[in-house]
């Protein structure tokens, strides 16, 4: 059976006044369904296919087939408006409460998910506080699509600046959300869900700095979390950190979005120095952390044999991950994954996203005078330079502070490897200098005593370097 069925056809020709608003749904067939739904939760006889508990655990292909129509039929303003006025969040309630059907649980938040695309409904959603709090339970739920559809559902409404207080206020007084969100972050290997998730905690705290520190301070207690059975299970001390990292890596490879989603949360908590402390002051001394962001830098992303167009798509990951190693190489220069010797390989990465940048720069003076005309576009391109100056200025940041922390041998190393040349060298003081100047000079002190030739060609090519040597 399909996921979500097509839409049934509606007898309203058939019975005048029968359409819900301007469809052509029939209003005759969703009270159908929804009265069957309550009956379903609320049998008046004991029914064969129920539990021992006495609740069902399947639904009959009929109404799971007709439910799904439903669900489907929400995405329309008018049904949506409808199922609102025929109280059908209520009947939701009635089933997260009392049913022990997993898919029925995921196709009535699904629902619901729907609806609060709608602003009016998403306020009255939002504004219901036993609803909002039966909701928030349900990422405590075991059944994967639930969980998705529930935290669709959450970015539904934390994406509407109306209501988008309410839920923060209310997930920064319920303990148990950061409870559930780590467990599926640590856990879970279900890709659409961790980007869901994850887009969920980005939202959360691009919104709200007091719950991204209680958060970053969380995990010193024991916690309740989901269980199969609905039984209480104690849950390990989560931190933020460790789970972000592990959900990273589960959708690194599938899901270039997702990874974008994750390396912006690091990215958030470095905006506070509690966050960054969380992540350098782990057991491992922020070791994971690097590795992983290295190896994504250095491996993965802008590579040698990409078009230098890439970095128009990469620009915002990319932002993400060298703001949190610029953060981390300012604050643990003395860890032994920051010593120079070992990441001669990211300084030639963030050369070459510089020599990248001033292709895609070429190409962008080449494409506006061919357009000078036309004004189509012109906000997207301005959009474009803003993130790539971002980049910029990130990625000039992180390599001043490490290439003023190079030593003869760690430069030797570099022209060995081919990270360091003179077409290296003169993009990266083209890009650094005049605002990182005392940077550049005290790397062309090094590099003088490693190559006398290449220092005294660059000084050459740049004279202001000369005049104060």
């Amino acid at each position: 059976m399909d996921r979500n069925p097509s839409p049934p056809c509606s007898d309203a020709e058939e019975e005048e006044g029968d359409a819900v608003g301007n469809t052509v749904y029939s209003k005759h067939w969703l009270f159908s369904v929804l009265t069957r739904l309550i009956e379903v939760i609320a049998p008046a006889e004991p029914d064969p296919a129920a539990s021992p508990e006495g609740a069902r655990t399947e639904l009959d292909e009929e109404m799971e087939n007709d439910i799904c129509k439903v669900w489907d039929m929400s995405m329309d303003e008018d049904v949506a408006l409808f199922l609102q006025e025929f109280n059908a969040p209520d009947i939701f309630m009635g089933v997260f409460a009392k049913s022990k059907c997993p898919r029925l649980t995921e196709i009535c938040v699904g629902i619901l998910g729907n609806m609060a695309c709608f602003q009016d409904i998403c306020m009255s959603i939002s504004k219901d506080e036993n609803l909002g709090q039966v909701l928030l339970q349900r990422l405590c739920d075991s059944d994967s699509p639930t969980l998705l559809e529930t935290s669709r559902l959450l970015l539904t409404c934390l994406s509407q600046p109306e209501v988008a207080n309410v839920w923060v206020e209310r997930i920064r007084e319920n303990p148990s959300v950061y409870d559930c969100v780590c467990f599926i972050m640590s856990s879970s290997t279900n890709v659409e869900l961790l980007v869901k998730v994850g887009e969920v905690v980005d939202k959360l705290f691009d919104l709200d700095e007091e719950l991204m520190l209680n958060w970053i301070k969380s995990g010193t207690c024991r916690s309740v979390g989901p269980s199969v059975d609905d039984s209480p299970e104690e849950l390990p001390d989560f931190k933020i950190v460790p789970c972000i990292l592990e959900a990273a890596k589960q959708v690194r490879s599938d899901n270039p979005e997702g990874l974008d989603v994750y390396m912006h949360i690091l990215q958030l908590l470095t905006t506070v120095d509690e966050g960054i402390q969380a992540i350098v002051q782990a057991p491992d001394g922020g070791k994971d952390t690097w590795s992983l962001l290295y190896d994504l830098v250095c491996q993965e992303l802008c590579q040698p044999d990409d078009p230098p167009i890439i970095v128009q798509e990469q620009k915002t990951v990319l932002a993400s991950i060298l703001s949190v190693l610029s953060a981390m190489f300012a604050s643990q220069t003395e860890q032994e994954y920051t010593r120079m010797r070992k990441n001669m390989p990211l300084i030639g990465s963030l050369i070459r996203i510089l020599q990248y940048m001033e292709g895609c720069g070429k190409r962008a003076a080449d494409n506006s005078k061919e357009s000078e005309q036309e004004e189509t576009g012109r906000t997207d391109v301005n959009e474009e330079d803003f993130h790539l100056k971002i980049l910029k200025d990130i990625c000039c940041e992180l390599l001043s502070n490490m290439l003023q922390e190079l030593t003869k041998e760690n430069t030797l190393e570099g022209l060995h490897q081919g990270h360091l040349n003179e077409q290296t060298c003169s993009c990266a003081f083209q890009n650094l200098l005049p605002l990182y100047f005392a940077s550049v000079e005290s790397f062309l002190e090094v590099l003088r005593e490693a190559d006398q030739t290449l220092a005294d060609n660059l000084e050459k090519r740049f004279p202001s370097l000369k005049v104060h040597t």
